[in-house]
C-alpha cells in the first residue's frame, strides 16, 4: 500500500508540474484524475492534494480557449461564461478544501459532489 501511495503521489506531482505548460485537454485530464481521487480517498492529505491539483488545473484552464470557442474574442459573452464556469468550480474546490482543513472530510466529500454538476453543465455548453 505504501508503494502504491508513493507511486500515486509521484504521478500527481509530475502532473501538477506539467499543468503549468499544459493545454486545455491536459488541464481537463488533470481535473478528471484528481476528481476521481477526491471521490475515492479517505486520506485527508491525499484529498487535499487532489483538490490543490484541481484548483491549479482550473486556474490554468481559464487561460485557454475551448475548441468550440476558437476564434472568439476573449471578451465575448461565451468566453466570459466559460471562465465563470471555472470560477464556480474553483469556488466549490475552495469550499471543499475549507471543510477538509477543518477536519470534516465527510462534509468536504459532500461538497465535492457538486463538482460533477458543474462539470456536466459546462461540458454541455463548451465541449
Amino acid at each position: 500500500m505504501r508503494k502504491t501511495l508513493l507511486a500515486m503521489l509521484t504521478a500527481t506531482l509530475l502532473c501538477s508540474s506539467l499543468s503549468a505548460m499544459a493545454d486545455l485537454e491536459n488541464d481537463m485530464d488533470t481535473l478528471k484524475g484528481a476528481y476521481r481521487t477526491v471521490t475515492k480517498t479517505d486520506d485527508v492529505a491525499e484529498f487535499k492534494k487532489a483538490l490543490t491539483d484541481m484548483r491549479g488545473a482550473a486556474e490554468d484552464a481559464k487561460k485557454q480557449t475551448p475548441d468550440k470557442l476558437k476564434g472568439q474574442s476573449p471578451d465575448s459573452p461565451e468566453m466570459k461564461d466559460f471562465r465563470a464556469g471555472l470560477d464556480t468550480l474553483i469556488g466549490q474546490i475552495n469550499a471543499s478544501m475549507k471543510l477538509a482543513d477543518a477536519g470534516n472530510l465527510a462534509g468536504a466529500k459532500e461538497e465535492a459532489k457538486k463538482f460533477a454538476a458543474t462539470r456536466d453543465a459546462n461540458h454541455k455548453k463548451f465541449r
